[in-house]
């Protein structure tokens, strides 16, 4: 007898939807067809969708930044995946100084082991080469499970950026050792430079965080990142690109065959910066910032062609009265929103109103984070993976308000936005965790995630 069945929804690959039941034995998908057989709990899926969990490749929780912390810690922000949809997370831990990154792993996970509401991974956040010396934990790392890091050309003064030629070191040994590096992309010499421009003519509200970060400024390091990686014949991991000059400049190094790999946030496609001219504008301030209306067209298209390979949030969430200690100056906010509930229903609405394809959704928010990432239980509806999935009512009409939300931030973006369509049930390997509006699952279900080196397919 299998543990669980969810019968006669219309299950959704990256090509193809058909109506079928789905078997669930020890905490994996044992079986997917007709008349399978008996089993201890029976789910009815008529009229509704079902789907693989989604994965969020990019999130903050407990991060120190800002001087404060992310308001949202392990338990938090994974009850709010959970809730959206979303079965595997994956944060950034951050290396500083002399840690190594397995002992940043470490520290990390005795944080979140008792508090995972879903599965999760890592990518490590490096600060600091210590010389050249950390790249030899390169394949410790990939052996424990870690195949990704993650650069920033920006956030000098916080101490997080690296140079360009640690950069190309890491790319290089990544490129050996199956380590994919992911990129944060900004010139922090412009920003800079127009920051104090700014404050110098009083110029303080949440417009000018834009202003001080407008397109080029994301596309210029992007543009650098490619020329390097293409040199080098590296993968690269673009993290929450956002523009399009920078999104041209991927466009044409896959046209060219390079290793290129582009993620954006829904964010960046629903707001523009206009958003930064709103009394609440403040509680929008994330870097890189929502850019204009030809940059979110532009990122649509490209999600249509197939040049965004990700979805994924970059959820950083903090307090009303975090945001409010810039309220006269923008750049005393600390940078970030929450998201990660919101990014699977929104991605289907966009389905459900026929922007992009069912298919599309599951390819971009499923199965290409796993087979980038090297998660190889997770990510599809076969036999064999993971039980993580979830059933969306197409017909569920949901207006997002922070009183609906699991997170523990205060406020939330996307506040009044309707949806049409929204999940009714999550399983996280075959366990009920969200049901109906309601998180029903527990701290410390979650599991760390052991994913496989990167490998490029042909």
């Amino acid at each position: 007898m299998f543990d669980l069945m969810i019968r006669n929804g219309t299950i959704v690959t990256p090509t193809s939807m058909y109506e079928a039941d789905i078997a669930v034995k020890d905490q994996k998908i044992a079986a997917i067809g007709k008349n399978l057989g008996e089993a201890a709990k029976v789910v009815d899926a008529t009229g509704k969708y079902v789907l693989p969990g989604a994965i969020d490749a990019h999130t903050h929780l407990a991060m120190p930044f800002g001087g404060t912390v992310s308001s949202d810690d392990y338990e938090a922000g994974t009850r709010a995946a959970a809730c959206g949809g979303t079965t595997t997370v994956f944060d950034y831990a951050m290396q500083r100084g002399e840690h190594g990154i397995l002992e940043t792993i470490e520290d990390r996970r005795k944080m979140a082991d008792p508090q995972v509401c879903v599965d999760y991974a890592f990518h490590c956040c490096i600060t600091d080469l210590q010389g050249g010396k950390l790249l030899d934990e390169w394949p410790a790392a990939v052996a424990y499970g870690i195949s990704s890091v993650k650069c920033f050309t920006v956030y000098k003064k916080e101490g997080m950026m690296v140079t360009d030629a640690e950069i190309v070191q890491i790319l290089q040994k990544g490129k050996e050792t199956g380590m994919l590096t992911n990129v944060h992309c900004e010139n922090p010499d412009v920003i800079d430079l127009n920051i104090d421009r700014f404050l110098k003519e009083g110029k303080t509200s949440a417009w000018y965080h834009y202003l001080s970060r407008p397109e080029f400024v994301e596309a210029e390091a992007e543009k650098r990142v490619i020329h390097w990686a293409k040199s080098l014949d590296a993968p690269v991991y673009i993290v929450h690109l956002a523009d399009k000059e920078g999104l041209d400049a991927v466009t044409e190094a896959k046209d060219h065959g390079a290793p290129i790999y582009a993620e954006t946030c829904p964010q960046y496609l629903q707001f523009t910066c206009d958003v930064y001219k709103r009394p609440d504008g403040r509680n929008f301030i994330c870097s890189p910032p929502m850019k204009g209306q030809e940059s979110q067209d532009a990122l649509w298209a490209a999600i249509q062609r197939g040049d965004i390979d990700t979805i994924a949030t970059d959820h950083c969430p903090f307090q009303s009265y975090e945001k409010d200690w810039g309220k006269d100056d923008f750049t005393k906010v600390p940078n970030g929103c929450a998201g990660v509930e919101n990014m699977f229903p929104y991605m289907l609405d966009a389905a459900n109103r026929g922007r992009i394809t069912f298919q599309k959704v599951v390819e971009l928010c499923c199965a290409n984070p796993a087979r980038i990432f090297g998660c190889t239980q997770k990510g599809a509806l076969e036999p064999g993976k993971d039980a993580d999935i979830v059933i969306y009512d197409p017909e569920k009409d949901f207006t997002v308000t922070q009183d609906a939300m699991h997170s523990d931030s205060d406020h939330t973006i996307w506040e009044g936005v309707k949806l049409h369509g929204y999940p009714v049930q999550t399983y996280s390997r075959g366990r009920l965790v969200y049901d109906n509006g309601n998180f029903v699952g527990e701290p410390g279900w979650g599991k760390f995630i052991k994913r496989e080196p990167h490998k490029e397919t042909p």
